[in-house]
């Protein structure tokens, strides 16, 4: 007879049910910006072949060509560098753990959604909480459930925890590599605690990726509307002519309108899903530390950025009492994964940094206007 599956384990199942779900979509999302983007280069091309064209108004649409040019990039670092980490991988197991999207099936249009759910901001640099490796780390954290990223991905080991602070990550296999500390604990209320814990991160999560589902499909819409007015506008710039000067008023007036369908089309591409950002950022993060209120723990901060923005996305909106606080401690004191990807020994992780941690969630709280 099979066991009865605890609380816990039927929340992280759902968890990666819906999970998957979402990474499904940002594949499927993908697809569509690789058409907007097709599109966007087409009309891109007519407008470059017009002549005379007013110097500000030139400027607004070769401003947008920019931006383009950018999330383009991150779209294809986010590619070669998840080929890279698969090779490195491919030999220990770890590849596709996981996954939404299997291993041989990222190309460049699954990149493409991937590097439009993170975003990328208007000067052109990665919008997330996290940057540069993590930020990619991050992206792959999703294509490969965390496993990946964490496996392997040539970055250090701090890096590849923080890369964990998106939510598939964590819940695929940060919840999981944390949660197994509960083996060490012989209490039965005690393990339910963290049990508790653990299913409310998970039971948390889950409702992210539904309402990134949404938010995704609502995405897609716009995409596919946008994608048309950009086809219509296509084949009218193809009749005005070569030379701004000798169109008609009301031409260079269309010509304008146009302007701002890529101005919009372009945002489709590189604004975030908001749904599947960091809880906790790095923008939260530098507030703390220029925080008046929080200047006696400032070098206490700054030398724990990695467990303070990792752990406060996990315990995002998580209340715990002091019993809460001292078993997780306790919990992950013995776990050799989590104080290695910390830069720290079993001596040196103690209540007081779950303190911090909460303290620095506090913070984020009342600072945010909504």
């Amino acid at each position: 007879m099979a066991k009865e599956l605890s609380k816990l384990q039927i929340a992280q199942q759902e968890a990666e049910v819906v999970a998957q779900k979402t990474n499904q979509k940002i594949n499927e999302l993908g697809q569509y910006t690789n058409d907007l983007y097709a599109s966007l280069n087409t009309i891109q091309s007519l407008f470059d072949l017009i002549r005379n064209v007013p110097e500000k108004n030139k400027l607004k649409y070769e401003k947008l060509k920019a931006i383009r040019v950018s999330w383009k990039q991150q779209a294809e670092k986010i590619e070669m560098e998840y080929k890279k980490a698969e090779m490195k991988t491919a030999g220990q197991g770890v590849a596709g753990v996981g996954a939404g999207i299997a291993v041989a099936a990222l190309g460049p249009t699954a990149a493409m959604g991937v590097a439009t759910t993170f975003g990328v901001a208007s000067t052109g640099t990665a919008i997330s909480a996290l940057s540069g490796a993590a930020a990619t780390s991050a992206a792959l954290a999703w294509l490969g459930g965390g496993a990946l990223a964490a496996g392997g991905g040539g970055m250090a080991a701090g890096s590849a925890f923080l890369a964990l602070a998106g939510p598939v990550g964590w819940t695929i296999a940060g919840v999981s590599a944390l949660a197994s500390g509960l083996l060490f604990f012989k209490s039965k209320s005690d393990k339910e605690r963290l049990e508790n814990i653990y299913t409310l991160i998970s039971e948390r999560d889950i409702k992210s990726y539904e309402l990134a589902i949404v938010e995704i499909n609502e995405r897609i819409k716009r995409i596919i509307d946008e994608t048309s007015k950009l086809e219509n506008a296509i084949a009218r710039i193809e009749s005005f002519g070569t030379d701004y000067s000798i169109m008609s008023e009301n031409q260079q007036y269309e010509l304008g309108t146009y302007v701002n369908i890529m101005e919009a089309s372009t945002m489709l591409l590189v604004n975030p899903i908001l749904g599947l950002q960091p809880k906790y950022t790095e923008e939260d993060f530098e507030k703390l530390c220029s925080s008046e209120e929080h200047i006696i723990n400032h070098y206490y901060f700054i030398g724990h950025k990695n467990l303070i923005i990792s752990m406060a996305n996990l315990l995002y909106k998580i209340k715990l009492d002091n019993k809460d606080k001292k078993l997780l401690t306790k919990s992950l004191k013995k776990n050799k994964e989590f104080l290695s990807s910390m830069g720290m020994s079993k001596k040196e992780f103690d209540i007081n940094d779950i303190m911090m941690i909460e303290s620095a969630l506090n913070h984020s709280y009342k600072s945010r206007t909504y």
